[in-house]
């Protein structure tokens, strides 16, 4: 049976060696080493916070290490800085307890007999020093290490959004958000879903301005879970859930869900539809079919048909055939850094081509919006080459679709589009524009 920092260490080594994604590889880890519930959320916060914290780890360790990092065995830096994340991060963790494993974690993989006397002298060091200020290049520079967004990204938002409101985005995305949970109104309601939860042992909050919604925090392992069992709830982000309000599908209407899994907008629409009329949910990749037709068998919304489908090929059968059409599209994900916080480390350069990839599929899918229609774009990303530029070149050349004002709760009306930022609305950074056909 394997520890909690050894988990870490081995899910964070295989991120940068084999470009693995980290809750994926983080859940099968847990499960392969056989962690109880305690250390499995202990290797999760480890693995998390070196993720978020990864560049500022390094400005310190490299400062006090006599090799360059990059030169190091990758198991023997993850070694470093998961202690490292440990000793400045977390105050419950005896520091001692740190470095004696982070020692004995450099014993047991590295081939170099020194890496473990390297590894302790350099953990003692940080140890003794005292916090220095957190100085780079330039004012972005400062950011990238301060919040651990790679240059190019800091450059980004300081573009978007000035200095100081993308500092406030950068440290939002650096925040452990609660789980957003969605109540099924077919089966139950918010105040009997929180008391069952609450007795189950989780910490639960209403939404602070959206309905039939609760924050969860410790509840472990969700699936284990009787009411997620019975499908009461399921997850997904509050801004997720207002581009299915915007777009407002009624009972009886026909839905189409374009880039569909894990399927969160078909499931919000066929609630708001009173599971009555019909949502054609679409993915490209088999196994995902299987994810929605599980979660809506346990969620008990039958009108919900999971359809084997390419967003960007055409369907000569769906012409005009629905009322509302739902694109939340392929995109950077640069919102939910938050939640996945490797996304940042991404190379950038195959991100280029995602504006042509979108735009393909909004030309393709407002094909099958009938007359008098609504078409919904999205994505969970903040770059506006990516979300407003798309939108704006599509209206240019589809003279027969305008923007149509929405409103939302706690927001008010919107003239047709909305941003969602991590850190003003507290929800993932998010992108939605509602678009009618004319009649």
């Amino acid at each position: 049976m394997g520890s909690a920092r050894e988990t870490a260490v081995l899910t964070l080594a295989a991120c940068e060696k084999q470009g693995a994604w980290s809750d994926g590889h983080l859940k099968h880890a847990i499960r392969a080493q056989g962690l109880d519930r305690r250390d499995a959320a202990l290797a999760t916060r480890l693995c998390y916070g070196v993720l978020q914290n990864r560049l500022l780890l390094d400005w310190r360790l490299a400062r006090l290490c006599a090799m360059k990092l990059e030169k190091l065995e990758i198991k023997v830096l993850c070694s470093l800085r998961v202690a490292a994340y440990q000793l400045l991060f977390l105050d419950k963790i005896p520091p001692s307890a740190a470095v004696n494993e982070a020692v004995e974690l450099a014993k047991r993989h590295s081939r170099n007999p020194r890496a473990a006397g390297l590894v302790n002298g350099v953990l003692r060091s940080l140890l003794r020093e005292e916090a220095p200020e957190i100085r780079g290049k330039d004012d972005v520079d400062t950011l990238s290490i301060r919040y651990s967004h790679p240059r190019w990204l800091a450059e980004e938002f300081v573009e978007l959004l000035g200095l100081e409101e993308a500092e406030a985005l950068l440290s939002a995305d650096n925040q452990q958000p609660p789980t957003t949970a969605q109540v099924n109104t077919l089966k139950t309601d918010a105040g009997k879903l929180g008391a069952e939860l609450r007795a189950a042992g989780a910490e639960v909050q209403p939404h602070p301005w959206l309905p039939n919604c609760l924050l969860l925090t410790g509840t472990g392992d969700l699936e284990r879970l009787d009411a997620f069992r019975r499908g009461d709830f399921y997850v997904q982000d509050a801004a997720s859930r207002l581009a299915v309000m915007a777009a407002a599908p009624q009972p009886g209407s026909r839905v189409l869900d374009c880039c569909a899994a894990p399927g969160g907008k078909s499931f919000a629409a066929a609630m708001a539809m009173e599971n009555r009329g019909e949502v054609i949910s679409c993915d490209i990749h088999p196994h995902k079919i299987k994810l929605l037709e599980a979660g809506r068998d346990r969620l008990g919304l039958s009108i919900v048909n999971p359809t084997l489908q390419n967003a960007a090929q055409t369907r000569e059968d769906w012409m005009e055939g629905f009322d509302t059409v739902l694109t939340d599209v392929p995109c950077s994900g640069l919102g939910i850094i938050r939640k996945k916080p490797d996304i940042r480390y991404k190379d950038p350069e195959p991100l280029k081509g995602l504006p042509r990839v979108q735009r393909g599929i909004l030309d393709n899918c407002a094909q099958y919006v009938r007359p008098g229609g609504v078409l919904v774009y999205s994505t969970c990303t903040l770059l506006s080459r990516e979300n407003d530029e798309i939108v704006d070149g599509f209206l240019a050349e589809h003279p027969d679709f305008s923007a149509e004002p929405f409103d939302l709760p706690h927001l008010g009306t919107q003239p047709g589009r909305v941003t969602f930022w991590p850190h003003i609305h507290g929800t993932d950074g998010f992108f939605a524009a509602k678009l009618r056909r004319k009649g």
